[in-house]
């Protein structure tokens, strides 16, 4: 199949914006509960109907403080409960958010800053403060700075008491569907972030189909705790949806304190990345090899595997099906207890996850329903459906949604969940559609049913284990500004993190050495092992990491004791780097960086 067209189940309205899915929330189940926030071990419920009217009240607070209809306010924040409130505000204000990971450099912030025309910031702690103040006297348009830690938010409520309700109400529907909702900075192959303009129709269409489609996963009883930065559309789209849908939905950013968190709340669903699932599955490997129960859990493992493949066969043998039950009284339902007791869907996304670890989870009672989408396509473009899911596939296309294969391979999409445009960049966007179908970079197949395999990325952007996107251009030019670099490839995906395999510069290297200290004469494979030259590489590659988050930058390095040329085939006439040769040729090389480190390979592995 070269195109699948999965027509829309719940009628388009224009005129509606975000502000409208949460007021008929409240309207139509004013007391159930949306959202928990931890007290000490506990969680107090906040109802749709206390929602809305702290919603409106931050608004009001909002419009005391200066902000206009269209302006664009940035935030940098970790996951919590006041980042919902301050979108669903700041949409009932009619100003635009722009969102900041909060593991930014104060370079990057910066570039969202600027470049979306942002008047104003909101800063969660002294950290994020620290970082906008080291970039502040570069932001003359960002006049309004709020700081959550500090009260800020209790502040703007209290300035906003004499707001009219009035006004509240008129500026929350001045946007319809076609209007910017929020602009997202995504990682560009030059290193650059590229702001994308998502709209009110891509949340509200795709949050009503979607809600239809994962019937099973939202129903009335379903809750989440939340834990991925919201400032990622994935996300951030699960946090629309589920006030569409009446979710009750917990945050907890530090990962340390998840499994405490899912066992005190005890979700029916969780929004996680492939690396989150590895992690899960190597602690518990971990805890039983500790308690000399290594080998009893990998048996186990095994069996879980064996048996989710039989079921997805459509038999499981007699035998296989006894050994099941007994671990899974021995071994699975105490991790069962652990994330909460009654999880039985996780929706995966941002990156490719392991059939083994689909199986694995699968066996255990929870359906792992990985999706596909890009910053561009608002999240979810497809996901595998409760009761309906392909293990190994990322599913059908959602409802309003279409795929198509390319002549290369490459995946083009249309439908509600496309993005408007890149900001202030029409040659980008004209760039990136093909009559209409954008065109995604990634590489992929259809089967007879429509699901959507994805088979590999014609863009050089990385994607980590953990679902993090990486230029690796900014990265390598930065480094290769040393002298003593000649070469620098970074490496990472599916990778629990990122690394680099670097060359040097065969004529500056003796100059280098003598003017250290050390043997102009030393020989290649010495110097790559040298202190001295670890230490410079080491420099250079810290100056190349201050330009971005610590999750894109390189954590391990390889000095290798050769060269590329345009003659060995790792370099084009214009000495541009083959990436996908290099990538090829030194895979010993890359494997190597991450050797002792679980990875997801090793996770196939069991």
């Amino acid at each position: 199949m070269l195109e699948s067209v999965i027509p829309a189940i719940v009628p388009a309205d224009p005129s509606a914006n975000t502000t409208d899915l949460l007021v008929e929330r409240a309207a139509l189940t004013p007391d159930k509960v949306l959202f928990a926030v931890p007290e000490g071990d506990e969680w107090r419920d906040i109802t749709a109907a206390e929602f809305i009217g702290q919603v409106r009240a931050l608004a009001k607070g909002f419009v005391a403080a200066g902000v206009q209809p269209g302006d664009k306010i940035g935030i940098m924040s970790r996951t919590r409960y006041e980042w919902v409130l301050i979108d669903f505000a700041m949409w009932f204000a009619g100003g635009v958010l722009v969102p900041v990971y909060e593991t930014s450099s104060p370079s990057q912030l910066a570039w969202n800053l600027a470049d979306s025309g942002a008047t104003g910031v909101i800063l969660e702690d002294a950290k994020h403060y620290a970082a906008f103040d080291e970039v502040a006297p570069e932001l003359p348009a960002v006049q309004k700075v709020w700081h959550i830690d500090l009260g800020d938010l209790d502040k703007l409520v209290a300035a906003g008491v004499d707001v009219p309700d009035d006004e509240i109400e008129r500026r929350r529907k001045i946007a319809n569907g076609d209007d910017i909702a929020t602009l997202i900075y995504s990682s560009g192959t030059m290193g650059k972030p590229k702001g994308v303009v998502l709209t009110h129709a891509n949340f509200v269409e795709l949050s009503r189909n979607a809600a239809q489609s994962l019937g099973g996963v939202l129903e009335d009883r379903a809750s989440t705790v939340l834990f991925i930065t919201i400032a990622h559309v994935f996300a951030r789209f699960i946090s629309v949806v589920s006030v569409h849908a009446g979710v009750r939905v917990g945050h907890q950013a530090d990962t340390t304190k998840l499994m405490d968190s899912l066992q005190s709340f005890r979700p029916t669903f969780l929004l996680m990345v492939p690396r989150v699932f590895e992690k899960v599955y190597n602690t518990a490997e971990q805890i039983a090899e500790s308690g000399g129960k290594g080998k009893i859990f990998r048996a186990a493992a095994d069996t879980a595997v064996a048996y989710s493949e039989a079921r997805a066969a459509g038999k499981v043998p007699f035998g296989l099906g006894l050994k099941f039950k007994l671990f899974d009284r021995l071994v699975f339902s105490t991790l069962r207890a652990k994330m909460g007791g009654r999880v039985e869907y996780a929706v995966s996304g941002s990156a490719p996850l392991s059939t083994r670890l689909g199986h694995f989870f699968s066996a255990l009672g929870i359906e792992i329903l990985e999706g596909y989408g890009l910053t561009e396509t608002t999240a979810p473009v497809s996901v595998n459906l409760p009761g309906a899911f392909k293990i190994g596939t990322v599913g059908p296309a959602l409802p309003g949604n279409a795929i198509r294969i390319a002549a290369d391979g490459e995946i083009e999409i249309k439908g509600i969940c496309v993005f408007q445009e890149y900001w202030h960049n029409p040659s980008l966007t004209a760039d990136s559609f093909d009559d209409g179908w954008f065109k995604t970079g990634d590489l992929g197949a259809l089967d007879a049913d429509g699901y959507l395999s994805i088979t590999g990325r014609k863009k050089e952007i990385i994607v980590t284990a953990g679902g993090k996107n990486v230029a690796p251009a900014v990265l390598e030019d930065g480094a290769r500004s040393n002298p003593l670099i000649d070469q620098i490839v970074v490496v990472g995906e599916q990778r629990p993190f990122i690394g680099a395999l670097v060359t040097l510069d065969l004529e500056m290297l003796p100059v280098w050495l003598k003017n250290n200290g050390q043997d102009e004469h030393m020989s290649l494979e010495d110097a790559v092992q040298n202190d001295a030259v670890l230490a410079e590489v080491q420099k250079a590659v810290d100056h190349a990491n201050q330009a971005v988050s610590r999750a894109e930058s390189i954590r391990k390095f390889s000095i290798l004791p050769t060269t590329w040329t345009e003659a060995t085939g790792h370099l084009t006439p214009k000495l541009s780097i083959k990436r996908n040769v290099i990538v090829k040729d030194f895979a010993a090389e890359i494997d190597a960086l991450y050797s002792g480190v679980p990875t997801q390979a090793m996770s196939l592995q069991g």
